[in-house]
Parts: C-alpha cells; structure tokens; sequence
C-alpha cells in the first residue's frame, strides 16, 4: 500500500451554528489565500460548531484570521496521511501505530472516489512523535 505520512498542524475555531456561519469562515479564509489541507466541523453543543482547520501555511491562517478577527485555538498536532485507497490501508496503518504502542485518540478520512484517500491522525501529545516515526514522517 502506497501512501505518504506528514506532520501538520491544525487549528480550533468555535462558531455559533448559525446557517451560512461555516460558508462564511471558509469563503473569508479562501477570500484572504489560506489553502486548507483538510477541515472537519463536528457541533459543541445545540448552537456552537468548532472547525479543526489544517493549513498549508500557519503564517497564512495566523495572518488571515488576524484580519477577519478569528479567534484561533493551536497549533495542535496531527498527521496527515495520502495514499492509494485500496481494501485494509487504514487497517495497516493502524497496526502500524499499534506495534509501536500509539494510541490514536481520533481520526477523520475520506475515499475521493478515484483510488485515492485522505487521513487525519490526532495522537496524545506524548505519543506523536513515536507515531509519526513509526509511519516514516
């Protein structure tokens, strides 16, 4: 199984669930150059939503969300996996990261439907170096 593995950073915004209040922060942030690698939004409750924003540039971001007066919550760990999708990649990668005694607390992937896949890894702060050597980043 193909795939490459590299260390990135992301950042929290909590937004009220407003509708429209996500396509806003992400056409403002696009509007400002900020090119995300990856983003989830999961709610916090019945009227915030917090997005885990993972840029290609952090000066970018920093700069971006400075001037749409962001509040930013990080720079927090994670890798970020790219591969071929192909039946059991994420089950090795995991006993990967399990013979190397990593706990994964949190991941988030997607398929893009043409053989390829996309794999945040959110692993405990004193784990993350031990997980990212053990998948070569």
């Amino acid at each position: 199984m193909a795939f490459a593995v590299r260390r990135t950073n992301y950042f929290y915004v909590t937004v009220n669930g407003e509708r429209g209040e996500g396509q806003r922060l992400l056409a403002g942030f696009a509007g400002l150059g900020v090119d995300l690698l990856a983003f989830t939004a999961v709610p916090i409750g019945p009227t915030r939503v917090q997005f885990a924003l993972f840029p290609a540039d952090e000066g970018k971001l920093r700069h971006a969300a400075e001037q749409a007066g962001v509040a930013l919550d990080g720079p927090h760990p994670a890798l970020l996996v790219q591969g071929d999708d192909e039946m059991g990649a994420l089950a090795g990668i995991h006993g990967t990261l399990d013979a190397a005694d990593v706990d994964v607390f949190a991941s988030s992937g997607v398929s893009d439907g043409r053989g390829n896949f996309g794999y945040v890894i959110y692993a405990q702060a004193e784990q993350y170096d031990r997980a990212a050597a053990a998948l070569g980043a």
